[in-house]
């Protein structure tokens, strides 16, 4: 089954004010959140970033908002109205509104001190100046000793689990637990990747957005969806989707640079910014909802 999907099409937009914030449409607001910060609450989990960073962009974000749906507001009124609006209290507001910056200082969580001690601690390295490999429990040095320093609220088999989930750290049939890493450093690839993810995803949701609370035309916005694809379907689907992908650049690069030179030539303003792409996201059907293969001795029409 095939269908275009198109979020709000220009005779049935939808507007904050039109919708007057009904329940149903609080509830499906919610399932939208729910299916926007799932990705990024894996992504979180998968790179050990915790809840308390993410929670405290979050609430940055609620009041950077806020501040921009009351751009009239007196500096007095200011805090109470961006309260009264987020949810948050006062004093909150007031510690948001400060950190002009927007910069979050990230609180290392217990496996990044337990990695961070365990490469910087005399008391943890070799004669050589490297990290030891350690007897999981016993007296020091041992990296129960290494995780109750830490913490006394984590248990250090849950640590040691945790770095590992990591990649920073293994344990060996012996009895013994080593480093696999000298720093605790992003690879520079992993971190262009990120940085196309919030540019990507960022701008992709913003034009959401946007739609969703003025009249749906203002950002261009459609999807096609398919299920009931085969995996030698889906091989092909990829390939036609890498095609379809190469003809976009190859026509709309050229034609942007020609914009680009026009207004140049012309004089005009260049404050205006564009980005535009192609994702195509692929996965398993729930086992309810995919379609058996047809029995060789009946028509794929009909039902076994």
């Amino acid at each position: 089954m095939t269908q275009r999907d198109a979020p709000f099409p220009p005779d049935t937009a939808v507007t904050a004010a039109s919708a007057g914030h009904s329940p149903g449409e609080q509830r499906a607001l919610l399932r939208a959140c729910r299916a926007v910060l799932a990705p990024l609450a894996r992504l979180a989990v998968g790179h050990g970033l915790t809840f308390s960073a993410v929670t405290e962009v979050l609430k940055q974000g609620f009041v950077q908002a806020a501040r921009a749906a009351h751009p009239g507001a007196a500096a007095h009124r200011a805090v109470s109205r961006i309260s009264t609006t987020t949810g948050l209290n006062r004093r909150e507001v007031t510690r948001l509104m400060q950190r002009a910056d927007g910069d979050v200082p990230v609180a290392p969580s217990p496996a990044t001190q337990a990695f961070t001690r365990w490469l910087t601690d005399p008391a943890f390295r070799g004669a050589d100046g490297a990290p030891m490999a350690l007897r999981v429990q016993g007296p020091a040095p041992s990296f129960e000793s290494l995780a109750n320093s830490i913490t006394r609220d984590v248990h250090p088999r849950t640590l040691l689990e945790e770095l590992s989930r990591l990649g920073l750290a293994r344990a060996d049939t012996e009895g013994s637990v080593r480093l696999l890493h000298n720093a605790f450093v992003p690879r520079a690839d992993r971190e262009r990747m990120l940085a196309f993810l919030g540019a990507n995803v960022g701008d992709h949701l913003a034009a959401a957005v946007s739609n969703v609370l003025d009249d749906g035309r203002r950002h261009f916005e459609q999807a096609l969806f398919a299920d009931e694809l085969s995996a030698e379907s889906m091989a092909q689907a990829k390939v036609l989707i890498t095609e379809q992908w190469q003809g976009l650049l190859h026509t709309l690069a050229p034609a942007l640079q020609a914009l680009i030179d026009a207004d140049k030539a012309a004089g005009r303003p260049a404050d205006q910014r564009l980005r535009i792409g192609l994702f195509a996201f692929t996965e398993a059907m729930h086992p309810a909802e995919a379609m058996a293969p047809p029995s060789p001795t009946q028509s794929p029409s009909k039902e076994s």
